[in-house]
């Protein structure tokens, strides 16, 4: 069973300590390919530096994340403009970008004009790119991320998009939309929470419009929600989609790697 982990961040700080083993505990549960995508210029050194020690197993992105977004973006998003298209063919996608409403909502046009230009980046280079998307938690109409994403990718004038949700805390009808429009579903770890909405967006799904993932290190799977995730738990990721579905866990990584395979060009 070969499975692959299309969004971790395994070069971050949380992994120093250990992450030749994190990376052979992957393995062992059958990750054949970990997607490495960027934050911020103190991501930027560190995912290259994993790509060009594991060629073999990571593959690297390029984007400024939302949160990463303050009243210095121009010169973050320059640098990310620049490592990307010197050498495009370091990078399978843009990403990760998006919108982030949650904490603060300051500097919420920036980040709509960031993101936005970052979607004219994929697109000149036919890369996919990868959204992160979260709502403000005081649920005020004008802070729901899909909502505003919708609007803008509506308005960019493009009929259908190359690229994944990330992560994806949207309704049913988001992940619909979301799918008529191109996108592939980011499911990972939230999928086993008791009180998640995920499964019923898998039950409702085809399976080739999902791809797997584990944000690691956040957003660990049950038995290990509240520790470190890493992504070997994609595995477990794999067979609570099974379960959902109905299905051997064998056929979830074969499809679902096979979307990531087709979305990345690997």
């Amino acid at each position: 069973m070969k499975l692959i982990d299309t969004h971790s961040h395994i070069y971050s700080e949380e992994f120093d300590c250990d992450r030749q083993a994190v990376i052979a505990r992957a393995e062992a549960q059958g990750v054949g390919t970990i997607l490495l995508p960027a934050i911020d210029r103190q991501s930027y050194d560190r995912q290259e530096q994993l790509t060009l020690s594991r060629p073999d197993l990571f593959r690297q992105m390029m984007g400024l994340h939302p949160t990463s977004i303050d009243e210095s973006y121009e010169e973050n998003l320059t640098l990310a403009h620049n490592l990307l298209f010197s050498t495009p063919e370091k990078y399978v996608g843009v990403g990760e970008i998006g919108l982030d409403f949650y904490w603060d909502t300051s500097f919420r046009q920036q980040q709509l004009e960031a993101l936005e230009r970052q979607i004219g980046w994929a697109e000149t280079l036919d890369k996919p790119f990868v959204l992160h998307l979260r709502s403000g938690k005081d649920g005020l109409p004008q802070n729901n991320a899909y909502d505003e994403v919708f609007r803008l990718l509506e308005q960019h004038g493009s009929i259908f998009y190359k690229g994944i949700m990330h992560c994806f805390s949207g309704t049913v009808d988001d992940a619909l939309h979301a799918a008529e429009m191109g996108f592939l579903i980011g499911i990972g770890g939230v999928v086993t929470y008791k009180k998640s909405l995920l499964p019923d967006i898998v039950r409702t799904l085809p399976l080739e419009k999902i791809v797997l993932e584990t944000d690691a290190p956040y957003l660990a799977p049950v038995p290990y929600r509240g520790h470190r995730n890493e992504s070997a738990y994609v595995s477990i990721v794999a067979e609570k989609v099974s379960e959902i579905k109905g299905i051997s866990t064998e056929v979830v990584a074969h499809i679902t790697s096979e979307n990531a395979r087709k979305l990345f060009r690997l």
